[in-house]
């Protein structure tokens, strides 16, 4: 079972920039495709941002693409999100999760990935 812990979560200014991390034990993710998504307070899981497990393939909801970079570094078994121009609507809590099976191709949604971990809090204020 892998255990996922996200950090760099934080409080920040519209127009700010925030990197996130995951790292991933108790299993090595570098065959898994990776993805992040976000919560707000009652509101749906929404998919954010995938990566292969290559790294070579990464997809991104319109909400996020063009501000959000999604990477990934197996040899420290971590994932992470650079989260640039920042909008009070991403104010939500982000987590990661693993795709459910090894060398799959990536996913672009919610489902596609297995159990999300705690999370890191985001808060961006206009």
């Amino acid at each position: 079972q892998v255990q996922l812990v996200e950090s760099g979560g934080g409080s920040v200014q519209a127009g700010g920039s925030l990197r996130l991390s995951c790292a991933a034990s108790g299993r090595i993710i570098s065959t898994y495709a990776m993805a992040w998504s976000r919560q707000a307070p009652g509101k749906e899981r929404e998919f954010v941002a995938s990566i292969s497990w290559s790294g070579s393939g990464t997809y991104y909801a319109d909400s996020v693409k063009g501000r959000f970079t999604i990477s990934r570094d197996n040899t420290k078994n971590t994932v992470y999100l650079q989260m640039n121009s920042l909008k009070p609507e991403d104010t939500a809590n982000y987590s990661c999760a693993p795709a459910r099976l090894p060398y799959q191709t990536i996913g672009i949604t919610v489902a596609d990935f297995g159990s999300w971990g705690q999370g890191t809090q985001v808060t961006v204020s206009s």
